[in-house]
C-alpha cells in the first residue's frame, strides 16, 4: 500500500474542510449588511451592565476601554474590575474615568479566592454590583464600534434568546507571535466558529463577548457555578442551552488586539485552549487533525523522505492554504500585508505540534498557578507531593506552561 497516497487523501480532505470554514465566514460577513426589519421595527435598548475584568496591561488598553465608553447607547454602566491595586492596569482605568466622568462606571479592587478558575474569581465582586437586567461580559484586549450595544442587544427582544456571542478577528501584529495568534484567530478560529454555526447549528460560545439577561445567568447558579471550571463560556452556553433557550451567534465582528505578543505567549495560549477542547470533545478533537492539512501534507515526508512529489504536496497545500487565510483576512477587512500570510503554513504546524501537547498533558498554569484539568474542564490545584509529580515534571520538560 502507497501511503502517500493515504497521506494526499487526508490532505485533501483538510482543505475541503476549509473551503467549507471559508464559505461559511462569506456567508456570515455577507449577512452583516441585511438589516433584520423585525428587529429594527421597534426601539430597543435596555439598560446593560458592561463586566471589564482586567490583569496586566494588554495591547491598546486605554483605546480598548475607551471604545466602550464611546458607544451611542442610551444606558449602560461599565464595572471594572480588578484583584490587585498594584495590578498596572488600575492606573489606565483611572485615567478611563477621567476623560469620561459623565459615564457610568466603577472600580471594584478585591481579592477575591471563591474557585479556581482566576477570570471568574476577578469578575465575582464587581458581578455583585451589576445594577441592570442585562449584563455583558466583556475581555479587555477587546475594542469594538459605537454601534457595537446597539447591535448585540437585537436579538434579545425573542424571549427565547438567552445568550448572545460574537465573532472574532485578530488585529494588529507587529511581533512574530502576534501575526501567528492573529492568523489563527483569523481562519481556524473564525472559520471553526461560523462552520458549526453555518452547517451543524452548533453555536459556539466566546467568551471575549457574551451578553446575557441578568436573571437567566442567575438560574443557571450565577458565575459562582463556573467558579472551577476551565472553559466557563462553553460552560455557561451549555447550561443556557439545557434551559430551553437558544444561542445567538451574532455576525457582529468585534476586534480582538493583539500586537506584541512573543512566540511563548502564543503556544502558551493555545495549548491551554488546546487541553481544554480534549476534556470538552474527547474523540471529536481528533477531527481537528483534518482542519491542519498543511500537517497532513507535512507527513509525507515520514512515509518516503524527500522526494518529488512530497514537496508538490506540501508546497501546493501550503501555497492553498495561505491564499484562503489572506482571503479571509480580505473580506473580514484585517489590515496585513500579503507576504504575512507566507508564515500561515508555519502556523499551522506549530498548532499541530500544541494539539499532540494538548493531548499528553493534564495540567494548566494560569496566571502564576498550577492546576490539574479534569473532565468537563473542572481544574483542580497541583499538588506537588502526588506521586506522578515524576510525570508531569518529565512532560513539562517539552511542553509549554500554559498562561
Amino acid at each position: 500500500m502507497d501511503f502517500f497516497w493515504i497521506i494526499s487523501a487526508f490532505t485533501f480532505l483538510g482543505l475541503i474542510g476549509f473551503g467549507l470554514q471559508i464559505l461559511a465566514v462569506r456567508s456570515y460577513i455577507k449577512s452583516q449588511h441585511r438589516e433584520d426589519p423585525e428587529l429594527d421595527s421597534t426601539p430597543f435598548c435596555p439598560p446593560i451592565s458592561i463586566l471589564k475584568p482586567l490583569n496586566g496591561l494588554d495591547d491598546h488598553l486605554f483605546d480598548n476601554l475607551a471604545s466602550f465608553c464611546n458607544q451611542d447607547y442610551s444606558r449602560f454602566e461599565i464595572l471594572f474590575s480588578l484583584q490587585d491595586p498594584n495590578d498596572p492596569a488600575y492606573r489606565v482605568v483611572q485615567k478611563i474615568k477621567e476623560k469620561f466622568p459623565e459615564k457610568e462606571m466603577s472600580i471594584t479592587i478585591e481579592e477575591c479566592e471563591e474557585g479556581w478558575n482566576p477570570k471568574v474569581n476577578n469578575m465575582l465582586p464587581a458581578y455583585r454590583k451589576a445594577r441592570y437586567p442585562y449584563l455583558l461580559i466583556s475581555d479587555s484586549n477587546v475594542m469594538v464600534e459605537q454601534d457595537y450595544l446597539k447591535k448585540i442587544i437585537q436579538p434579545m427582544k425573542d424571549p427565547q434568546t438567552g445568550l448572545v456571542t460574537n465573532l472574532i478577528r485578530g488585529v494588529g501584529a507587529k511581533t512574530l507571535g502576534s501575526l501567528f495568534e492573529n492568523l489563527h484567530l483569523n481562519s481556524f478560529v473564525l472559520g471553526n466558529v461560523c462552520l458549526l454555526q453555518k452547517f451543524l447549528k452548533i453555536p459556539c460560545v466566546i467568551g471575549k463577548s457574551m451578553l446575557m439577561r441578568k436573571k437567566d445567568l442567575e438560574a443557571i447558579g450565577g458565575l459562582r457555578a463556573v467558579k472551577d471550571i476551565l472553559a466557563e463560556d462553553h460552560f455557561i452556553g451549555e447550561k443556557i442551552k439545557e434551559r430551553g433557550q437558544k444561542v445567538v451567534l451574532s455576525n457582529y465582528l468585534i476586534s480582538n488586539v493583539n500586537e506584541y505578543w512573543g512566540l511563548k505567549r502564543f503556544l502558551n495560549r493555545h495549548l491551554r485552549w488546546g487541553k481544554m477542547r480534549w476534556k470538552i470533545l474527547r474523540v471529536k478533537y481528533l477531527l481537528e487533525l483534518l482542519g491542519n492539512p498543511v500537517l497532513f501534507s507535512l507527513a509525507s515526508l515520514l512515509v518516503e523522505g524527500i522526494s518529488q512529489r512530497s514537496i508538490i504536496l506540501i508546497v501546493s497545500t501550503s501555497l492553498i492554504k495561505g491564499a484562503g487565510d489572506y482571503y479571509l483576512g480580505e473580506k473580514i477587512q484585517v489590515p496585513l500585508h500579503p507576504l504575512a500570510y507566507f508564515f500561515s503554513p508555519v502556523k499551522d504546524i506549530l498548532i499541530g505540534l500544541v494539539w499532540f501537547l494538548s493531548v499528553l498533558n493534564h495540567t494548566v498554569v494560569w496566571r502564576g498557578k498550577r492546576f490539574v484539568i479534569g473532565e468537563n474542564t473542572i481544574l483542580s490545584p497541583y499538588s506537588e507531593a502526588r506521586i506522578w509529580t515524576w510525570r508531569y515534571r518529565l512532560r513539562n520538560r517539552v511542553a509549554l506552561k500554559g498562561t
